[in-house]
């Protein structure tokens, strides 16, 4: 994530991969302040074990496209929400990457780093049999819980 305000919503996408025993590391890198650490990041990235990335950042929101340009592993990116424009300079900074480069974009804040996780297990699990029962248990698990619903 671009800033320690961004775990807020991040820790979403930490706590389901954690409940789909996804090893993952949780980082603070800013592609402005720290800009050639994010770059060794991003280029070492496959080499050390990791298959998808998923970045959160608010503002200017240039962490998802940088390390997109230094890897070719899946990005998925996820905007925080920021002070003046609630998160739509975010949105627009990392929907709208070059043709070529390009990041998956989720939505806002915490819904946002959720889905990104989910779709991080998704991807995941086309190639780990016990990740996809998993990830098709949770969605059985979801279908249930909303026909389980009962109105007065």
């Amino acid at each position: 994530m671009g800033s320690r305000s961004d775990w807020e919503a991040m820790k979403a996408a930490s706590e389901i991969l954690k409940g789909f025993a996804v090893e993952h590391e949780c980082r603070v890198l800013s592609a402005h302040r720290a800009p050639d650490a994010v770059a060794r990041y991003a280029a070492s990235a496959q080499g050390r074990g990791l298959r998808v990335v998923i970045a959160g950042a608010g503002g200017a929101a240039h962490l998802a496209g940088v390390v997109a340009a230094k890897t070719a592993l899946p990005v998925l990116g996820v905007p925080m929400a920021s002070k003046h424009l609630g998160g739509l300079d975010s949105l627009l900074s990392i929907v709208q990457m070059p043709k070529g480069v390009p990041v998956g974009t989720f939505a806002i804040g915490e819904g946002g780093a959720a889905n990104a996780a989910l779709l991080a297990v998704a991807i995941l699990a086309l190639s780990d049999a016990g990740l996809k029962r998993r990830l098709e248990a949770f969605r059985r698990g979801q279908t249930k819980s909303v026909l389980a619903q009962k109105l007065p």
